[in-house]
C-alpha cells in the first residue's frame, strides 16, 4: 500500500480498521471531510488518495501492534481509534467449523484487543477516544449466528471495562451498536440505514465535548421492516 504524507500535526488523527468498504469506508470519508487525518490498517487496501494505510491481516492479531507502529510513524499523535473490521462466520453451531469460530474470535475480538493495547499509550498522551463498532447481533441473537453474535456481545463487556479502566488516563470508550445497514454495493433499501448515516453518528461520538463520553449508542433504521408490520406480542414471538 502507498503511504501519503503523515496527517497535519495540528489536526486530529484517527486510526481505523475495516476502512476499505461499507461502514468503515464511510467513517473514514466522514472523518476526512470533517478535517481529521485518517489512518488505516487492514488486509484489503482502500486506495483512497488521502488515506495513509498499512497492510495487516486481522486474522493474525500478532500483526496488529507492528502495523500500528508503522502507520503511526511520523505522526504527531493519535486522537481516536475506531475498531470496525469484522467477519461474519455464519453457520449452525452443531456444524460450525472450529476454523470459522477461531477466525471470528481473532478478527472480531482478539485483534480489537491487540489494536487497543497498541494504541493506548498514544491515546493516553492526547486524551483520546475509542469507538468499538458493535451490532444488534450482540443482543438480538439469531440462528446460525453463534460466532458473530458471541463476538459482538463480547465487545459490550470490553467497552465497559475500557471505560472503567481508562477514564483515569483520559481515554473514553464508546460502543456503537447499529441495526440494519445498507452495507453492500447496490443496497439502497429504505428500510436500512445508510453507511453515511452511521458514519455521522461515529463522528459525533468522537467530537463530543471533552467533559462528556457516550458509553453506548444504539442505532436503528427509522422505518420498520416487515410486511405486514408486526405488533405487540407478535413482535416478541417473531424475534
Amino acid at each position: 500500500m502507498t503511504a501519503p504524507a503523515a496527517p497535519d500535526a495540528a489536526g486530529r488523527t484517527a486510526l481505523l480498521t475495516g476502512a476499505n468498504r461499507g461502514t468503515g469506508r464511510a467513517i473514514a470519508e466522514a472523518l476526512h471531510a470533517a478535517g481529521w487525518g485518517v489512518l488505516a490498517i487492514g488486509r484489503t487496501p482502500a486506495e483512497l488518495p488521502w488515506l495513509r494505510e498499512v497492510h495487516c491481516d486481522l486474522r493474525h492479531p500478532e500483526q496488529v501492534s507492528p502495523a500500528v507502529d508503522r502507520v503511526l510513524a511520523g505522526t504527531a499523535g493519535l486522537d481516536a481509534v475506531v475498531v470496525n473490521g469484522a467477519v461474519r462466520s455464519l453457520g449452525p453451531l452443531a456444524s460450525l467449523p472450529l476454523a470459522d469460530w477461531r477466525e471470528a474470535v481473532d478478527v472480531n475480538l482478539t485483534s480489537a484487543i491487540a489494536l487497543v493495547q497498541a494504541a493506548l499509550p498514544h491515546l493516553r498522551a492526547d486524551g483520546g477516544r475509542i469507538v468499538l463498532m458493535g451490532s444488534h447481533a450482540g443482543s438480538r441473537f439469531f440462528e446460525a449466528g453463534a460466532a458473530y453474535c458471541a463476538t459482538k456481545a463480547a465487545l459490550k463487556a470490553l467497552a465497559e471495562v475500557l471505560l472503567l479502566e481508562e477514564r483515569a488516563h483520559g481515554v473514553c470508550t464508546t460502543l456503537v451498536s447499529p441495526g440494519a445497514i445498507a452495507n453492500l454495493p447496490g443496497d439502497d433499501s429504505p428500510l436500512k440505514m445508510a453507511t453515511s448515516s452511521v458514519a455521522e453518528a461515529v463522528r459525533w461520538v468522537l467530537e463530543a465535548p471533552q467533559d462528556t463520553v457516550v458509553g453506548e449508542i444504539e442505532l436503528r433504521p427509522a422505518r420498520l421492516t416487515g410486511s405486514p408490520p408486526v405488533y405487540g406480542l407478535h413482535r416478541l414471538q417473531a424475534v
